[in-house]
């Protein structure tokens, strides 16, 4: 029988390897010296890679083959991570993202739109998140109905939005039709609140004073909404009235969730609630939607405490409209019990954390470990934060922000991000209905996904300073990927 030798054999056996039994098949010189890998030619397989310097690059292909740091990556097409199928990937329609393209020419603001959304081009975008009314990235603070106790909703109108969010979600219907939006809002209307005003929170240090009073100060784990039916009531028909306006406009509303962030009193539009209050509003949410088709998550949820979900669910009137979950920044660490104790509950990632408008690689890094983990604990959808911001991406609210595109309003010129790029490595190859699989092997640093169509799609990352050769196996088929030092990599195996 031919020995296969190990990495201890070799060392236990000193200057005499050159006359141990052959390595493989490779010869009796093959333990001193290995012979050039020999490339892999495959119309059914491809590899692209990035690192800092160099983005989207035709990665290096070879027949597999034996060398002593060779990494193993095994994926089986039939072991999935859970039932649920990958719902979309997208980011959000925020109004600075619009007025930052805007600065463009008209044919480089098409440029980015096409590389975003179109279906063969680049990121592919198919399900992204836009606010009702105000957020942090709006140019304002406002809502669509400030008219003090107006029940009737009789001055409601979206007509802040027609110069902004409108032409800006449009722009991508042309290139993506089939385009899938939810929404969520940051604040109801300030009449509804009480303390009849936007925000909750003085401004942080080096940004923006907001003018809140120390009576208006709001404070996580109370309802700052006002509890009473008839503002539930006013509130559920405003969704409705949102989601009404936006159809006359050839935009759909699919999905909805209550509330951005309800634990967190914020110096920018913001609403506190506790999961009982909530609860209530969902009572005369879920039937507003229902009537018109469109789904409720709960959301979104940024602490990592599974028990605000699980208060909810405590309600049976709440739970039968809760059809999914969004997790963000600290909420990812509830998220693996969470999927546990609710797994028919659809998870969305509904607000990649984003940075402080630098841009490094090294957060794209970071964005990686996020990436992974939300795909890992079982999320189907993927959100990125801010689409297009100016040059520094500070918001209105003076916080700093990465985005997918920055843009040098002054010079009219624009590029794409790091973030961007990681981002395009999943969504240019990964399909709505695509199932995540389970990974196995000595390189852990990935992720795989089956295609509804049959192929398998690997991300593979790779934080050494040198170059890193990593084999795949997927369901019997093998390939050598060489990973460049500090890079991210995606190897496509179609059926």
């Amino acid at each position: 029988m031919q020995k296969y030798w190990t990495r201890r054999h070799v060392l236990s056996s000193g200057a005499k390897i050159a006359a141990a039994t052959p390595l493989l098949g490779l010869g009796s010189n093959a333990l001193a010296q290995f012979p050039p890998p020999e490339p892999l030619s495959d119309p059914r397989v491809n590899f692209v890679t990035t690192t800092e310097s160099a983005a989207w690059q035709q990665g290096s292909l070879y027949k597999p083959a034996f060398r002593w740091t060779l990494l193993n990556l095994n994926v089986d097409p039939a072991r999935s991570l859970g039932t649920q199928r990958i719902e979309g990937f997208g980011a959000c329609f925020n109004e600075l993202g619009w007025t930052s393209l805007r600065a463009l020419s008209e044919s480089d603001r098409e440029s980015v739109m096409h590389e975003l959304f179109d279906p063969a081009a680049g990121a592919r975008f198919t399900y992204c998140r836009m606010p009702i009314g105000a957020n942090d990235f709006a140019t304002e603070a406002y809502s669509y109905d400030e008219t003090d106790g107006d029940f009737d909703l009789r001055h409601f109108s979206i007509e802040h939005d027609r110069n902004t969010l409108v032409p800006f979600i449009q722009a991508a219907l042309q290139h993506q039709p089939k385009l899938k939006v939810w929404a969520s809002p940051w604040s109801p209307p300030s009449w509804m609140k009480r303390n009849h005003f936007y925000a909750e929170a003085r401004a942080y240090p080096g940004m923006r004073d907001n003018g809140i009073r120390p009576d208006q100060i709001g404070h996580e784990g109370e309802d700052m909404f006002i509890q009473e039916p008839r503002y539930f009531d006013a509130y559920a028909r405003y969704f409705g009235k949102f989601i009404d306006a936006y159809r006359e406009q050839g935009i759909r509303i699919g999905m909805v969730m209550p509330q951005n962030e309800f634990n967190s009193a914020q110096n920018f539009p913001s609403c506190t609630w506790t999961p009982e209050g909530l609860a209530r509003f969902l009572h005369s949410l879920g039937p507003e939607m229902e009537r018109r088709g469109v789904e409720v998550f709960f959301g979104t949820m940024e602490r990592g405490n599974p028990r605000l979900l699980e208060a909810v669910m405590d309600d049976p009137e709440a739970a039968r409209f809760i059809k999914g979950v969004g997790m963000q920044w600290a909420g990812k660490n509830a998220l693996p019990t969470i999927h546990r104790e609710f797994p028919s509950l659809i998870v969305f990632q509904s607000e990649q954390e984003c940075g402080d408008g630098s841009n490094t690689w090294g957060y794209t890094g970071y964005c990686w470990q996020l990436m992974k983990h939300y795909f890992r604990s079982g999320a189907t959808g993927y959100m990125y934060w801010n689409i297009s911001t100016a040059q520094g991406g500070m918001s209105t609210w003076g916080w700093a922000q990465n985005s997918l595109v920055s843009v040098d309003t002054g010079a009219k010129k624009f590029r794409f991000n790091h973030d961007y790029y990681l981002l395009k490595h999943l969504t240019h190859f990964v399909d709505p209905g695509a199932r995540t699989l389970e990974t196995t092997g000595t390189c852990d640093d990935a992720l795989a996904f089956a295609n509804p169509e049959g192929s398998v799609v690997v991300l593979v990352r790779n934080e050494l300073s040198h170059s890193q050769l990593v084999e795949a196996d997927v369901d019997g088929r093998a390939a050598m990927v060489e990973l460049p030092a500090d890079s991210i990599g995606t190897l496509v195996l179609k059926a």
